[in-house]
């Protein structure tokens, strides 16, 4: 059965693979970008591929493009994507660095959900709701440490969400993505040497001599937009999915080493 799904961050990476995936299966597709260049590029992109779908302009920061959304679209499904991610050493990191993450990681991701959610309600319709968050969410990864904060943030809003709309039938879902070659870690760590100076920051350098390495064997996205979109379109999916397996492995050694860490 066909439904109507929205996706938020579809201009690159999962948001855009998991869209035109989606449309190519019959969904009718409304792909959301943040700014009105990178609209034209997916409806270009989607006519060279012979794929039909519809793509608007959503900056999650931005209330009057939510209320125009909430208002011109009814949908099934929401798969809030957006992100952006900005690294350093959380103990040095420019505050607004860190508030301009959580506006559209948490707060805008949280106002358009809120949104749908009361149209869902009062049309009485069951909905469902996946956001992409990041096994950052379940685990610190040093030098991001803001950006997992605001993925934890995102899994407790998740964590309530699906508790309390349970009584209207609407379902929650996460996905947690390993590393995988978006371009997305790329620019997070880009956007440490954005402001951090070794003649200023108490930091050392060295701190970061091993991220070329972490960042050199991303994983190819096409296998976590393949989660995204089957957990949009299972009605009986897990709450909660980490890809890849041996991610989801770290991350469950990690949480149960937490409980005996010292200080």
């Amino acid at each position: 059965m066909s439904k109507t799904i929205l996706i938020t961050g579809a201009a690159s990476g999962f948001g855009k693979i998991a869209a035109f995936d989606l449309a190519k299966k019959g969904h009718k597709v409304i792909a959301t970008a943040q700014v009105y260049p990178q609209v034209s590029d997916l409806i270009r992109e989607a006519g060279e591929l012979g794929i039909e779908l519809i793509a608007d302009k959503l900056d999650v920061t931005n209330s009057r493009d939510i209320a125009y959304i909430h208002q011109k679209y009814d949908i099934d499904i929401l798969i809030s994507n957006a992100g952006i991610m900005e690294g350093g050493p959380i103990a040095e990191q420019p505050l607004e660095f860190i508030r301009s993450m959580f506006d559209v990681n948490v707060f805008g991701a949280l106002e358009l959900t809120q949104g749908f959610v009361k149209k869902f309600i009062e049309q009485k319709k069951p909905g469902k709701i996946v956001f992409t968050t990041s096994m950052g969410g379940l685990w610190t990864v040093p030098y991001v440490a803001a950006y997992c904060a605001s993925k934890h943030a995102m899994e407790s809003i998740a964590e309530g969400l699906k508790t309390e709309l349970a009584p209207f039938n609407i379902k929650i879902a996460t996905c947690n993505p390993g590393v995988f070659g978006t371009g997305f870690n790329d620019r997070g760590v880009d956007s440490i040497f954005r402001w951090y100076d070794p003649k200023v920051n108490f930091t050392p350098e060295s701190s970061f001599d091993g991220v070329a390495e972490s960042l050199a064997h991303q994983l190819d996205p096409q296998s976590m937009a393949d989660v995204i979109v089957n957990v949009a379109l299972d009605e009986n999916s897990n709450f909660r999915n980490v890809h890849p397996k041996e991610t989801e492995d770290f991350v469950k050694q990690l949480q149960a080493d937490a409980w005996t860490a010292k200080s």
